[in-house]
């Protein structure tokens, strides 16, 4: 799987690569032809009206004029705009000269740049993985032209991270560029999956780095349909109902049991054979009547109702939609979890039950398969942190918890990172904001407690819960307004089929563009 990398690990691997034989000129004319042939093959209309190629000082400069160079030796009509001169005798200046046999129309000052604006692609090579801090200089003046080309119709070509977006945090610049395509070379880099609306389309290319790319295994690996596929189990022609397993959810206190409706329903279409709701008195025929495919009950007063109800039907348990806060959610919340030792999900209420006392709940969990699927809100009370702190430290902030639980945990948001107790760490970008509503998180748990009771599994369950959860929001789609949670509910179906249209070289993965 495609690794996703701070820019300190995206340097490392080049210069792995380059100490182990890959000239560092190779590396950059291996990633401008790609570009190049990426966007003659996506735009080849819009290149009928030529293309302007921004270029920057550094070595997102060399890539940039590897493109220019590519296109028109193709017959493209390329004008060049240059922000800064690329040092002397390096590898991005040694780009430069070989290009300007084919380019003819250089802009040396960015701020002068007198083109008419009626190209038809635009590439962002102005700066690359390795800057921060404010836009400023030719650097910005480029990047405002970039941006009125966007508004006149052109096309906007990023390479590797569009200027002004940091490439770790994800912050945005007021005057970064917001790109149709972001071609990403090597490796997914953090900021792009955090800044997808400056990102546009992403599609990771190869560039030669081979081996080297791997790096010690270390960093977080990018979910796709690959993984999800070797992780699912199939359901068996023979298979009964209880050979697809039982769950039970607990939730639904007075004036919520929507969220425990709702993840009974996406259990059921994620295969689970049998659900059984366990929802405060008042809810139980409102649940009955809304989701007549599953079991009903108050929720269990006595340690007895637990064994009995829950602890010797189930083979997995949802503690947490809906379940709410006061005492006697309290109540119900450590019942279940001193009596029964089944595979278990925490979501939602089972988490805020538990503010600042992560240790108490990880000796509750112990001796159990069990996940845990906070949103950073959720997150940030249970670790004694603040919100801030969390959505900071994202990629990271997962490992303590876990360890602490013994327990995954699946920090979801854009994107959502799985953590494993031995520190393992899957990315799943899958998604889009038809997702950014109440009841999103029921239905991604209900989907990951049937994968818990299939699987015995955590991290599995959640990598791939979290995957098909987010493609079902792609397929329900396009766009956002007059979509719902019941449309992603519907894509379900089409999303367990697991499918990825195929990549051809030199793309190693690709994300769509999401969002309006």
């Amino acid at each position: 799987m495609i690794q996703v990398l701070s820019p300190e690990e995206s340097a490392a691997r080049d210069r792995a690569a380059i100490a182990g034989g890959v000239p560092s000129r190779a590396l950059m004319r291996c990633a401008g032809a790609a570009a190049a042939a990426i966007i003659a093959a996506r735009y080849p209309r819009a290149l009928r009206r030529g293309a302007v190629i921004y270029a920057g000082p550094g070595n997102n400069g060399g890539d940039a004029w590897v493109v220019a160079g590519a296109l028109a030796a193709s017959g493209v009509s390329v004008r060049v705009v240059t922000a800064g001169n690329p040092k002397a005798g390096g590898d991005a200046a040694a780009e430069r000269d070989a290009a300007r046999s084919q380019v003819r129309d250089v802009v040396t000052d960015a701020a002068h740049d007198g083109g008419d604006g009626s190209a038809g692609v635009v590439v962002d090579g102005l700066l690359g993985t390795g800057s921060s801090g404010g836009l400023r200089g030719q650097v910005a003046d480029a990047a405002r032209h970039i941006v009125a080309h966007r508004a006149r119709g052109a096309m906007i070509v990023a390479l590797d991270i569009p200027t002004g977006v940091d490439s770790m945090s994800g912050a945005v610049d007021p005057l970064a560029v917001r790109a149709h395509l972001t071609l990403t070379f090597g490796s997914m880099k953090r900021g792009l999956l955090i800044a997808r609306g400056a990102a546009g389309e992403i599609a990771v290319l190869d560039i030669g780095l081979g081996i080297h790319g791997a790096g010690d295994g270390s960093a977080p690996a990018l979910i796709d349909a690959a993984f999800v596929r070797a992780h699912v189990p199939a359901i068996r022609a023979e298979w009964h109902k209880g050979l697809r397993r039982r769950i039970a959810i607990i939730g639904g206190a007075p004036g919520m049991a929507g969220a425990a409706i709702l993840a009974a329903r996406a259990a059921l279409a994620s295969g689970v054979g049998l659900v059984r709701l366990f929802v405060a008195s008042g809810n139980v025929p409102v649940v009955q009547t809304a989701e007549y495919g599953a079991l009903a009950a108050s929720w269990p007063e006595t340690d007895q109702d637990v064994k009995e109800q829950i602890d010797e039907w189930a083979d997995g348990v949802l503690l947490g939609p809906g379940l709410g806060t006061g005492p006697a959610s309290r109540a119900v919340a450590e019942r279940v979890l001193r009596k029964t030792r089944r595979p278990t999900v925490l979501d939602a209420d089972a988490l805020n039950l538990f503010a600042g006392r992560a240790a108490e709940l990880g000796t509750l969990l112990a001796a159990r398969p069990a996940l845990v699927t906070p949103h950073p809100a959720e997150f940030a009370r249970l670790a004694g942190m603040s919100t801030d702190e969390v959505l900071a430290q994202r990629f990271e902030v997962g490992s303590e918890l876990a360890r602490t639980l013994g327990a995954a945990v699946l920090l979801k948001g854009v994107p959502t990172i799985v953590t494993s107790p031995d520190g393992y760490r899957l990315v799943s970008a899958a998604g889009t904001p038809i997702l950014a509503v109440g009841g999103s998180g029921d239905i991604l748990s209900g989907m990951t407690a049937t994968l818990l009771a299939q699987t015995s599994d955590p991290t599995a369950a959640a990598a791939t819960g979290a995957w098909v959860h987010g493609r079902a929001a792609e397929l329900a789609g396009p766009g956002v307004r007059g979509l719902t949670l019941d449309d992603v509910l519907r894509a379900l179906p089409q999303a367990w089929r697991i499918e990825q249209a195929p990549m051809a070289y030199p793309v190693l993965a690709q994300l769509p563009n999401v969002g309006e």
